[in-house]
């Protein structure tokens, strides 16, 4: 499952760095705060399964150091290309040509709101739930600094609320159209409800 916790933590982190540097809705100059901090929350997150590498050089420094089985470096480096080409490709058919949020387009912001609910409650489980983590003093950090990723990655696509509630209320605001708020509602649960099944995978034995 360090495999798996690799491809999540680097997809994730070349998501963060593709919504925050691709026109439309670029995150400007915040765009290094937002790409810091995702790979900051992924090693909070992943970093008690699989040391949090997300990076092929460092999985390779990693071993020469003798922290990292020799069996474990090639399948660390497939699992981190293949998160990392698979977010490259997300991050283009989601920035396709258009102005930000003009034109709400359906199937990008499900995709969108999913994906960074989806990271926020992966997150939220593996460093405030988990045994692995249980007493740490930076789950507060990393719940609010994924919320930050997402904003700068894909708030310009869905307007980044990866949450229910918040989805409801940015709609009596006035800043969602009504007809909207189920795109929220489906992604955002649908996100944290796939959470909770890779985080179960990932940790069988914590119950």
């Amino acid at each position: 499952m360090k495999y798996l916790v690799e491809l999540i933590g680097t997809f994730l982190f070349v998501a963060t760095i593709g919504g925050a540097v691709l026109s439309p809705g670029d995150a400007g100059p915040l765009a290094p705060l937002a790409i810091g901090s995702a790979l900051m929350v992924m090693i909070f997150a992943g970093g008690h399964v699989s040391g949090g590498h997300y990076n092929p050089a460092v999985t390779l420094a990693v071993f020469l150091r003798g922290r990292c089985d020799a069996k474990d470096v090639v399948p660390y480096i497939v699992s981190q290309v293949l998160g990392a080409a698979a977010a490259g490709a997300l991050m283009v058919f989601l920035k396709q040509a258009g102005k930000p949020m003009e034109n709400f387009d359906v199937t990008k912001a499900l995709i969108a709101e999913f994906l960074y609910t989806f990271a926020l409650c992966y997150v939220v489980l593996n460093v405030a739930t988990a045994k692995a983590t249980s007493g740490n003093s930076f789950y507060g950090l990393a719940i609010g600094f994924t919320v930050l990723c997402g904003a700068f990655s894909v708030g310009s696509i869905s307007g980044g609320a990866f949450n229910p509630a918040v989805a409801v209320g940015i709609t009596v605001m006035g800043l969602s159209p009504v007809a909207n708020i189920w795109v929220y509602l489906v992604a955002n649960f649908a996100g944290g409800a796939v959470a909770a099944f890779v985080f179960k995978a990932i940790n069988p034995e914590d119950k």
